[in-house]
């Protein structure tokens, strides 16, 4: 099992940044891919960002240029840098984790990331 625990929601500025973390432990390595998903109130979930255990990456078109994404194996943590944030980045933020055995996927239980105008 997998356990993830994000940190670093909060409340922000149109225009403003946040940084958030997430923590993974447990049978670690079996994960391979890691993202960051997020949900609106009345939208389904969405992909934000993801990155492989090589550092490839992923960026859904609408936080190109604006989001980072990167990721510690040494310190099991993936970090997701958001700059220039828009109230329509306003969702709950889940960290996700790909692993190669059952049930190969695993979710954190989600960070509140509020863009003010």
């Amino acid at each position: 099992q997998v356990q993830l625990v994000e940190s670093g929601g909060g409340l922000v500025q149109a225009g403003g940044s946040l940084r958030l973390s997430c923590a993974a432990s447990g049978s670690i390595e079996s994960i391979h891919t890691m993202g960051w998903y997020r949900q609106a109130p009345g939208n389904q979930r969405e992909l934000v960002a993801a990155i492989t255990t090589a550092g490839g990456t992923k960026y859904e078109d609408f936080v190109k240029g604006r989001f980072t994404i990167s990721r510690d194996n040494a310190k099991n943590t993936m970090d997701l840098q958001m700059n220039s944030l828009k109230p329509e980045d306003t969702a709950v933020y889940y960290c996700n984790a790909e692993a190669s055995k059952w049930p190969y996927n695993y979710w954190g239980h989600g960070t509140h990331v509020t863009v003010s105008s």
